[in-house]
């Protein structure tokens, strides 16, 4: 009887192990396989996936995501292209088809097609982004209008700032790559593109301060002719040299008069950020954090080592909050 009952048990058991999966199961345990590499496997269960849900958009999604792994982008194309026309179709399944088309070498394809998504996404980040990274891998300098409506349209989207602060970087206006590279290292503080940002900070500011600021006026908008003039309270400050000391000194400074002056009529996040760390008593640890390192480790250690309750008060701080820019601070027009 006893052998009866097991027999009947593994009967059972292997009965539920051969259960077929749905479509959402298969999904999940192809996106498993997506994450190993394994892009043959997830092929399959995809493809399976979609014979059962031929209308769900995030596995035929998936499914071109993984073709585009495998640098099947033939296929990838294929099986994309017929969601571009759907009703139900989101801004991801255009960022996937962007990459594909790139991948294919079809940049005119990929321009019809980025300028029908943001016609459609006017708000999406990302798009404006990828779009501006084709033009500029095209040469083309209108690259720089799509970051800049990106960070219009989505501010919170890190990947514009990115783009123009480098953009700035290599032009005369280093008001932009300083506000921009810094809203960047503030969204996107731990990635890999954080320490390439802080120089391209640092380098703008010694740039900004290496003639005389108020030849900069000429041209500017309101915004930043105001930017220019409050920076230029602390340009004393700036002629013993640009480093982490002297930035926190005159960065001070200018926060103590954009707040007098300017604050009402320009609400600015960033400031907003730099004010909320004065009263905290963490603003030079803050500049430290950005300039310091970049400047000089060695020396940025041993600050961190000599101010070590300033720094952990810092790094709490910075672990326990988000940093957001709200819709509507757009200046640079």
């Amino acid at each position: 009887m006893k052998k009866l009952f097991l027999f009947f048990a593994l009967l059972s058991g292997f009965t539920g192990i051969a259960q077929p999966q749905d479509s959402k199961e298969l999904q999940e345990n192809a996106k498993a396989y997506m994450r190993q590499g394994d892009y043959d496997n997830a092929a399959l269960l995809l493809i399976k996936a979609l014979e059962q849900s031929p209308s769900d958009l995030s596995i035929a999604k998936d499914l071109a995501l993984n073709y585009y792994f495998q640098k099947e982008n033939a296929k990838a194309l294929e099986t994309i292209k017929p969601l571009l026309d759907r009703s139900d179709v989101d801004d991801q399944s255009f960022q996937i088809a962007g990459n594909i088309y790139k991948a294919l070498d079809q940049p005119k394809e990929a321009e019809a097609m980025y300028k029908k998504a943001i016609k459609k996404f006017p708000k999406s980040g990302a798009l404006y982004n990828e779009y501006g990274e084709l033009l500029s891998s095209l040469q083309n300098t209108s690259a720089i209008n799509q970051w800049e409506k990106g960070i219009e349209m989505d501010p919170g989207y890190s990947g514009n700032y990115y783009n123009a602060a480098k953009y700035y970087y290599f032009t005369t206006d280093k008001i932009w790559s300083i506000i921009y590279a810094e809203i960047f290292i503030n969204i996107e503080s731990l990635s890999a593109r954080t320490t390439e940002v802080k120089s391209v900070l640092l380098d703008s500011y010694k740039k900004l301060f290496s003639g005389d600021l108020l030849k900069n006026l000429e041209g500017k908008n309101n915004f930043e002719q105001a930017f220019i003039l409050s920076m230029n309270k602390a340009n004393a400050v700036a002629e013993n040299g640009i480093n982490a000391e002297s930035l926190t000194m005159i960065r001070t400074r200018f926060v103590l008069d954009w707040f007098e002056k300017y604050a009402t009529k320009f609400p600015f996040r960033l400031f907003e950020y730099h004010q909320q760390l004065l009263r905290e008593g963490i603003f030079p640890a803050y500049n430290q954090w950005i300039f310091g390192a970049t400047e000089n480790l060695m020396a940025y250690q041993n600050w961190t080592n000599a101010h070590a309750t300033e720094y952990t008060d810092f790094s709490n701080f910075q672990k326990g909050r988000i940093f957001k820019v709200p819709t509507g601070q757009y200046y640079h027009k």
